[in-house]
């Protein structure tokens, strides 16, 4: 009679186990994963003033990732119910092919190259490449003062190869796995500027505006997208969907304000969102 009951026990929690959270497969769909397992794994940034950055205290805080959160909550995920796992340009990719992270909300920049392993949902923010150089380097006044010059980006990012191919065939590139990495080498006078997109490098201004300037003529453009398993076209249409209503409700506003405005940093249009 006990073996009998013992039996049944295992049984039942068997089978609560198979019902429950955590029956989604890696293959799945975005939206079947947020609804079916109740969690999000989404990858971002910790290093990035503004954008999406871990404070002291333990907290995600940031422009994007409030745009992870508006987007987790519009697939039925609760904030508390999310993973931050850390990406990097570097892994971004295979976080996502591998199944580490659920999606990535990280400044990705949406290209076609990345397009071939992963897709896009987006845009939700675009901005322009731009030059970060010491206030004691008035001389630097766009990509084409860089040559024979030192100029820092992070490790698997395209900006520092777009400037010698496009602008500056001699200048030295110096890669940092950190835009920190750069912005330390920066002050300590080993490189003479730091490349990636604007509203990324306005926020280390914020933070040492007596030292430090954004030269303040773009020369690309950047598309940020939320990156998704490759083929997830329920995924795109959801997160689409979401961005859309980040925009119209006023939320995507208000976060730009809070954590971009402090920079002065000319906050931008919403952007249209295309087809990826």
């Amino acid at each position: 009679m006990r073996a009998r009951a013992v039996f049944t026990a295992l049984l039942l929690l068997v089978t609560c186990v198979a019902c429950g959270p955590g029956t989604v497969s890696p293959g799945d769909s975005l939206v079947k994963r947020a609804r079916d397992g109740d969690h999000l794994t989404i990858g971002i940034r910790f290093d990035q003033p503004g954008l999406s950055q871990r404070t002291i205290d333990g907290r995600f805080v940031g422009f994007d990732v409030d745009v992870a959160k508006f987007v987790a909550g519009e697939l039925g995920v609760d904030p508390a119910h999310i993973t931050w796992h850390e990406t990097t340009p570097a892994t971004r990719e295979s976080d996502l092919t591998s199944g580490s992270v659920d999606l990535v909300v990280a400044t990705y920049s949406i290209t076609d190259k990345r397009k071939q392993l992963v897709s896009f949902a987006g845009p939700y923010f675009v901005t322009g490449q731009d030059l970060l150089v010491r206030l004691t380097s008035p001389d630097i006044t766009g990509p084409e003062s860089l040559n024979g010059r030192r100029l820092c980006s992070v490790t698997g990012s395209t900006p520092a190869q777009q400037v010698r191919d496009k602008f500056a065939q001699a200048v030295q590139l110096v890669e940092y796995p950190r835009y920190p990495d750069c912005v330390t080498a920066l002050l300590a006078g080993q490189v003479d500027a730091v490349t990636t997109d604007a509203v990324i490098l306005a926020g280390y201004v914020a933070q040492d505006p007596e030292l430090l300037r954004v030269v303040g003529h773009p020369f690309s453009t950047e598309r940020y997208g939320v990156g998704l398993r490759k083929g997830d076209t329920d995924g795109q249409h959801a997160v689409d969907d979401a961005i859309r209503k980040m925009v119209s409700d006023g939320d995507w506003l208000r976060s730009l304000q809070a954590n971009i405005g402090p920079s002065n940093y000319p906050l931008p249009k919403p952007p249209e969102i295309t087809e990826q």
